[in-house]
This record gives C-alpha cells, structure tokens and sequence, in this order.
C-alpha cells in the first residue's frame, strides 16, 4: 500500500465534481466493471505489496499540417478499454492537453495527465523479474493502449467534440522514430527493481527527519509517484491510488545506497536501482540524481579497483575529498 503524502488531484478522481462509477450499468455492481479498474483493495497502510508507479511512453506529437502523421489504430484496438476516459469527460474533465509540453519546431514531449490518461496503471507489476518474453509482451500492451487511447480521442463520435476536434489537429511527428513507426523505441519506466543495500534511504531522511551518513550527492525534486492501481471505494464509486506530490528541500543521498550488502556482492555500486524506498525513489529517480550519482558510483569504483579493496571498503573520507575535487555537491 502506498497511500501516503498529498495526492496530485490533478491526477486522481477527487479532480471531478460528482464520483464516477466504476460498474458497466453506472451504479449497478452484478453488471460487472468496466476495464483497466482493479476490484482489489489498497493495501494496508505501510505494508508491502508489487504495486508500482505506472509507466507510459513520452510520445513526441506536433500540430505542424506538414509533419502530423494521424494518430493510428493500433492492431487488437478495443474501444471498450476506454469506456471509463467516457465518463470522465461526462463528468466535466478537459484537461487532455494539459501535458503537451512544447518543445522546438511545434512538437510536444507529451506525458500523463488525468484520471484516465496515458498511464497504463496498473498492468506493468510483472516489469521488473519478468522474462525478456514477458517484458515485451508488456511493452506491447502499454503500446497498444496508448496508441488506442490516442485513436480514441480522435475518432470515436463519443468524445466531447470540443475536444475531439483539437486531437485531430494533433498527430506523431513525421520526422520522428523514424525506424519504429514514429513511435518511441523506450517505455518511461518510472519504477522497477531497487537494491536493499548496505543502507536504505526512506523518506525520513528526504524529510530530514533522520540523518543521512556518507553523502555522495543530492536530490531535490518532490516526493512524487504516479498512480499504481485504480479500485473501487467500498462507497462504489472509482478512485486511483497512489498518485502523491510532496514538496522538499534539496537531501543528501548516502554512500551506503549504491552498495549491497557485503555478504552478498562485494564488487558491485549502483547507480540507478538504488536501495530506497518507494517513497523516496520517487524523488531520488530524477536524470540529473542518476547522473550525480553516476559520477560518484565511479569515482568509488575507481578506488576500490586502485585499493584492491571491496566496495564496502572504499574509505569515505577519501571518497569524499575526490567527489569535492571534482566538484560535486555534497550538502
């Protein structure tokens, strides 16, 4: 269960005015329920579970009549998937742009955005101990229900036309992927497999509640985690869970989280799957932390290979005045 911290509204079903039912006939249960809602329950507060953030494909799109491919219809497309993104636009949503990021030459780095948006929530838990085979059965699941999303918008006569017509000014840029389709080749992949090393960053050390020992970088961005699962409230309306922002001041990160446990890899430093909680990857997973910490994953390697030594035993001190040399920011 993750329901902790201040939930992004903007992402959650709280943003609507009247709840949404989750049923095929609204308000009626043994009618089933629509697709992509779990009928599981959160978890309890504070226990573990193999819920994790939703991945999407930051997908680049462009209004340029010249350089606008129609968003395609994928093979396998269901309309049916998306019956519940009905509802929502019923109940008053218009915020299907608001993630159009601008970029150069009239393109977008488009991500999620909304209750119902281009996050593939919950159907990614397999992603991180998967097999090769079953990672791109994934990736093509995610695939086909973004670009079915995308079709859907623009073509079915359900959508609010205020809105369908302003998706239809939109498609894939042209002169983009241009070996996939004008699709991008990686998933975002928010969250998967993190180390338990020799120490665990949680939230108390972002929040400074609690010390962090043997910096070898920082992180600022906020507390963030986009939904896991989509379930029913036991009042029967539709909810998300999971989506939090909370706001911080810049932490440090500590050594002992790029390294295993001793007992069990001695020649290892990691960088990117780092031993954190969920909580706390969600602000540590920044590019620009993975690069921080990249550097100073090196510079400790470098010395332990000069030393002979194992990575445990990379003399902090020593670690600390090369990353200071070197510039890196360490409080």
């Amino acid at each position: 269960g993750v329901q902790t911290g201040v939930l992004h509204h903007r992402h959650h079903f709280g943003v609507l005015k009247t709840p949404v039912s989750p049923y095929v006939v609204p308000g009626d249960p043994a009618s089933g329920v629509l697709p992509r809602i779990s009928t599981e329950s959160p978890g309890e507060y504070g226990t573990a579970d193999k819920r994790i953030q939703a991945y999407c494909y930051r997908y680049c799109a462009t209004d340029h009549p010249d350089n606008r491919l129609p968003f395609p219809r994928p093979a396998g497309y269901d309309s049916k998937q998306y019956e519940l993104l009905l509802r929502v636009y019923q109940h008053g949503w218009r915020e299907t742009f608001d993630k159009f990021d601008p970029i150069p030459n009239r393109k977008t780095d488009t991500n999620n955005h909304g209750p119902f948006s281009t996050d593939n929530i919950g159907m990614n838990y397999d992603y991180p101990e998967a097999s090769y085979e079953r990672r791109q059965e994934i990736l093509d699941e995610h695939r086909r229900y973004q670009q079915g999303w995308l079709y859907f918008v623009a073509n079915d006569p359900r959508v609010p036309r205020e809105v369908q017509e302003k998706m239809q000014r939109w498609g894939l840029a042209k002169d983009e992927f241009v070996d996939n389709d004008n699709w991008p080749h990686q998933i975002y992949v928010r969250e998967a497999r993190r180390m338990i090393g020799s120490f665990v960053m949680t939230e108390k050390q972002l929040t400074k509640k609690e010390p962090t020992p043997d910096s070898v970088g920082m992180g600022s961005y906020t507390i963030d985690s986009h939904n896991v699962q989509r379930y029913i409230t036991p009042a029967g309306y539709v909810q998300n869970e999971g989506d939090i922002g909370v706001g911080i001041k810049p932490y440090t990160i500590a050594y002992g989280a790029l390294v295993p446990q001793r007992e069990q890899c001695e020649n290892l430093l990691v960088s990117v799957c780092v031993s954190a909680s969920h909580i706390a990857f969600g602000s540590i997973r920044m590019e620009p932390v993975f690069m921080i910490l990249g550097q100073s994953a090196a510079t400790a390697a470098s010395m332990a290979i000069d030393d002979n030594a194992a990575v445990q035993d990379v003399a902090y001190e020593q670690l600390k005045v090369r990353l200071l040399q070197d510039g890196q920011v360490l409080e």
